[in-house]
């Protein structure tokens, strides 16, 4: 079964264009869970345009269901991690001023340095997913980092889809593939959405876990919560 994810992010983006606390990123998070959502995801950045530290401290203490945190492993977003363990931490090459994550690591290139961290991750007893291109040598350099799960940045498939979804699956085959023979989870997120999301999980169902937020917040303009999240569970076959 295909867990669905809720990235909040983005409803707290809308909260701080405003200030205030409208809306709430914790009674959303909260009524996600309520109506289905099997996870909250954030994912703080340093200059806490949209999730604060804060949300991550209050999210941890009410939160029942998965928790699972994303971030470039730095020293600050280490210590918060460690201090939180969350159900799970999906580590991120985003730099301090991107707008939103846009590739995966280098797991080759940055195998010592990606080694230590899921170390520590995994001895606080946090699982760690590695954000990655569809890229098989990616998820194979993952596995050998020590990682759990490999979470495929899905921006391209998204993109490619609206051309040629049969294509765009195929994109994806050899590193989804990839992961299930080595033994790794498999996590997907990025511009997935309802018009893109039955075909991906249909062609992988091994597939663990989606982590959406732009989408279906978005979605929760038009269509509402509670219906937002039982379309999104339906695409999962649910």
């Amino acid at each position: 079964m295909t867990r669905l994810s809720v990235n909040v992010n983005k409803v707290a983006t809308l909260r701080n264009a405003r200030g205030g606390n409208t809306p709430d990123v914790l009674e959303f998070a909260l009524r996600a869970e309520q109506m289905g959502a099997d996870g909250i995801t954030v994912h703080p950045r340093p200059d806490e345009r949209h999730i604060r530290r804060s949300d991550v401290y209050e999210l941890k203490q009410h939160v029942s269901k998965e928790f699972n945190i994303e971030g470039n492993p730095k020293p600050p977003f280490i210590d918060l991690v460690t201090d939180i363990r969350p159900t799970q931490v999906t580590l991120v090459p985003d730099a301090e001023d991107q707008l939103t994550s846009n590739h995966g690591w280098d797991t080759r290139a940055h195998l010592a340095k990606l080694t230590t961290i899921v170390r520590r991750f995994k001895q606080a007893g946090i699982r760690v997913s590695i954000f990655v291109d569809p890229d098989p040598d990616m998820v194979e350099y993952a596995r050998k980092a020590g990682a759990d799960r490999v979470e495929l940045y899905t921006g391209p498939y998204a993109e490619l889809y609206e051309q040629d979804p049969a294509k765009a699956i195929e994109m994806y085959r050899p590193a989804a593939e990839k992961a299930r023979e080595v033994g790794l989870g498999l996590n997907a997120g990025h511009d997935l959405n309802l018009h893109n999301l039955r075909a991906f999980v249909q062609a992988f169902p091994w597939v663990d876990e989606v982590s959406i937020g732009q989408a279906l917040v978005a979605d929760c303009l038009y269509l509402g919560l509670e219906q937002t999240i039982r379309s999104y569970l339906r695409c999962l076959g649910r």
